[in-house]
């Protein structure tokens, strides 16, 4: 996990002195880019880590290399444990690492840092819902992402299928694991319950140069966003209900104009009539819905079926 890299990181500087993003790749096995960028979270967490430009160069801590983290100030020893307190609850590593680490802290700084430790709990699990458990094949597949090793992938979508795949790297989004890999068909991106199996090869998996996993998952979200939003509705609402209105379709409600009377325009989205009209059927007479008809016509049915029912 990226707390349990960004803590090996520092340990590593404190030994060494100075690491170009190179030697750090190699030896916690990620690649550069990522090296960079987890240097780079260092510094803007208010860890006193800055690079050096030119032949020779390379990322140090201020004052020098070290064998102990005394070079840290409180602050900047609270803004670590802050970065990396939260995962320690669901990474055993994680937690052995901060262990480590505070050990090697300075007395003075060690409540401090404990405090800053716990002072964030990450509660993934919505109200009424169950904790949701890491699917067990993510290990497997981070492990072959790091050992850059091709990956046979036995996976049930629309239909079962086996294909040999890239894998590029692990992405949770709202508790749900997605695999984004390379194929031969291009980039592809699949839900890990739905792997059935992942057998590692010893094939050195191709890996595209200067691959930044965050940008290329901005670009499956916005892909796959535009499928999910093929129907425009444009309704009208109170001003102040527009906020709620916006929880529930999120990125795809927006305002369109002001109206008189306190009141606004706004443009929601969907795959389907029937999407948009069971978002907004317990609305009432607070949403009034301009347009498409197939969406009123939708409206108009599910309130005869519960006038049917209910009347």
């Amino acid at each position: 996990m990226r707390a349990d890299r960004l803590v090996a990181t520092l340990l590593l500087m404190q030994t060494r002195g100075r690491v170009t993003a190179g030697e750090l790749a190699a030896e916690l096995e990620i690649s550069v880019a990522t090296a960079r960028r987890d240097l780079e979270a260092l510094s803007a967490a208010g860890v006193p880590v800055y690079p050096q430009p030119g032949r020779g160069g390379g990322w140090q801590l201020v004052g020098g290399a070290r064998t102990d983290l005394s070079g840290l100030s409180a602050r900047e020893a609270q803004a670590l444990f802050l970065l990396a307190g939260p995962a320690a609850a669901a990474a055993p590593e994680v937690k052995s690492a901060l262990r480590k680490l505070m050990g090697a802290l300075p007395g003075t700084f060690r409540a401090d840092a404990e405090a800053a430790a716990d002072a964030v709990v990450v509660d993934q699990a919505g109200w009424g819902e169950r904790p949701k458990e890491r699917p067990p094949m993510v290990e497997a597949l981070r492990d072959a992402v790091i050992a850059r090793r091709k990956v046979r992938l036995t996976y049930a979508g629309r239909e079962k299928s086996e294909r040999l795949v890239d894998p590029w790297g692990l992405v949770d989004k709202d508790d749900v694991w997605y695999l984004v890999a390379g194929t031969e068909k291009g980039r592809r991106t699949f839900r890990v319950d739905r792997i059935i199996t992942a057998v590692p090869t010893e094939e050195t998996a191709d890996r595209p140069s200067g691959l930044e996993l965050a940008k290329v998952w901005d670009e499956v979200v916005e892909e796959m966003e535009k499928r999910r939003s093929l129907l425009t509705a444009h309704v009208v609402l109170g001003r102040r209900y527009f906020g709620v209105l916006r929880d529930r379709f999120g990125r795809h409600c927006e305002m369109v104009t002001e109206l008189p009377g306190d009141r606004v325009r706004a443009r929601v989205a969907a795959p389907a009539p029937i999407m948009i009209a069971q978002e907004l059927a317990g609305w009432g007479a607070l949403v009034e819905v301009e347009g498409p008809e197939s969406v009123k016509a939708e409206l108009a049915r599910l309130g005869a079926e519960l006038v049917a029912r209910y009347a």
